[in-house]
């Protein structure tokens, strides 16, 4: 068991990311759907409700089954890199990447798979930045921390395992 509690642990966070994302979703959806925006910070930052039928920045907009192929393939692909992670303090920052990057393409693919759309709202008012989601959030901050690990933490060696299915 001790060997698997850094696995156990990011599984646990993913599940909790995830439900984070759906309930404040539903929420969103509940009391700001048809309504007038909630201002936390006037001219700063507002929750939005907006149906997004595309992909980052509305791109891919109506291709539902495009979307969710890819989702199906990054969380499968994901989910079997995350299990090949060597169970040690070293790749604990590895573990919560690929932890925080599940978590983001699974909140999303409930959506679509369940509304043919995904449910943004936080807003950026200043710079009309594109409204997201607790799940985009997580994809977002996954990325740089993979590439941090890949070019700053991590020897080539260390990473050798990651995406090659030789039989070893």
């Amino acid at each position: 068991m001790k060997k698997y509690i850094i696995k156990l642990i990011c599984v646990l966070s993913a599940v909790l990311l995830i439900l984070a994302d759906q309930l404040s979703k539903a929420w969103i959806s509940a009391n700001l759907k048809g309504h007038e925006n909630i201002v936390w910070i006037p001219g700063v930052f507002e929750l939005e409700y907006l149906e997004n039928r595309g992909a980052a920045f509305s791109s891919f907009t109506g291709k539902q089954a495009f979307l969710i192929s890819i989702s199906v393939l990054v969380v499968i692909f994901a989910i079997i890199e995350f299990v090949r992670i060597p169970d040690t303090k070293r790749y604990i920052p590895m573990h919560g990447a690929f932890a925080l990057l599940i978590a983001g393409a699974i909140g999303n693919m409930i959506d679509r798979i369940a509304q043919g759309y995904v449910v943004d709202f936080f807003y950026f008012v200043p710079i009309n930045f594109p409204r997201f989601n607790v799940a985009d959030i997580c994809v977002t901050l996954a990325v740089p921390v993979f590439i941090v690990l890949f070019f700053k933490v991590y020897s080539e060696e260390e990473t050798a395992f990651l995406f090659s299915f030789k039989n070893k």
